[in-house]
């Protein structure tokens, strides 16, 4: 491993950025986390305290670096149709991120974002994050991935966006796996899991995979919504309702949200018949933590932060053909 290729891990989180480019040999100089919780789970893993907010930060005291990594937050943009650069974005977080990049000059920007960033405003908040790259010296391309591709039991969409300051990076030589593994093999074997009731949930007849790699195969019998239910289908508001949803062991599980209240973590083992929860174990080993992570004591947080994480092998990935692409002088 070589500590040649410095990184800056900003709106770091729990450290998921850190991890994946430590895995493919870079040394982090830098961190930059507002959350408390987040925070003490940071310098438990990387005995570093990142420092607290981006829009304080004396970027001069930043060190100098090759790449930026951020899973930058999402804000609304006061967007005015003038195409001026990273100006247009004034009053926002990406704006200080931007600042930081005008200053420090990394030679490669690598940004994380939810699926949504494509739609917001009709798709103005996306180009003008392109634009204010593209204003700021840099090429600039993006796409959307999918966890699954990347060895992990997981459908889980993310938009990266990747900034040069030498040839573009190409998506194309990204290296997917060929078949998405299915979420029993990354299940405990053992435990004090949390079983459903037989009358707790009702499966389907003839479950079918999805293109997905999900396998819908029943629902919980929660409390449902009647108002404006039309009669005879109160079934399908169950089934339609994301939370209540179940899917089977032999596929992939959905995007794990970031609270452990938004469901979508009861999975069915066809080989016991039962529906269990997913446990907190077995959450982070689908986003690719390793085991020995430590975590928050709090169970609320935990769930919240590995919800709010990436998924290390697509990042490692990244990393990797940002060397393999010559990208860094």
């Amino acid at each position: 491993m070589t500590d040649s290729i410095k990184f800056i891990d900003l709106f770091a989180g729990i450290g998921g950025f850190r991890l994946a480019f430590e895995k493919a040999g870079y040394h982090c100089v830098y961190s930059c986390e507002i959350n408390e919780a987040c925070q003490k789970v940071y310098y438990q893993n990387f005995g570093d305290l990142p420092e607290k907010d981006v829009t304080t930060l004396d970027i001069q005291n930043i060190p100098n670096h090759d790449v930026l990594t951020a899973g930058f937050p999402c804000q609304p943009f006061s967007i005015s149709g003038k195409r001026n650069g990273f100006k247009d974005t004034r009053g926002t977080l990406f704006f200080h991120l931007c600042k930081i990049i005008e200053i420090k000059k990394p030679q490669v920007i690598v940004l994380e974002n939810v699926k949504h960033l494509l739609h917001l405003d009709r798709g103005k908040v996306l180009e003008t994050i392109l634009y204010s790259l593209e204003d700021l010296g840099y090429s600039v391309s993006y796409q959307v991935l999918n966890s699954k591709d990347f060895n992990l039991p997981q459908n889980r969409e993310r938009v990266i966006i990747i900034g040069t300051l030498n040839r573009t990076f190409n998506f194309d030589l990204i290296q997917k796996q060929l078949s998405t593994p299915s979420l029993e093999k990354f299940l405990d074997k053992e435990g004090n899991f949390e079983y459903l009731k037989h009358e707790e949930y009702t499966l389907i007849e003839h479950p079918k995979p999805q293109a997905s790699g999900l396998i819908f195969v029943g629902y919980r019998n929660k409390n449902i919504w009647k108002t404006g239910i039309r009669p005879n289908t109160e079934h399908l508001s169950r089934v339609h309702r994301q939370p209540n949803r179940i899917y089977s062991v032999k596929g992939v599980h959905p995007t794990l949200p970031s609270q452990e209240t938004s469901g979508r973590f009861f999975i069915y083992i066809p080989e016991e018949n039962a529906v269990r929860k997913l446990t907190l174990d077995e959450c982070y080993r689908i986003m690719g933590f390793p085991d020995n992570f430590k975590r928050h004591p709090s169970i609320v947080e935990c769930y919240k932060q590995i919800g709010n994480s990436v998924c290390i092998p697509m990042i490692q990935e990244f990393a990797v053909q940002i060397k393999q692409q010559n990208l860094l002088d």
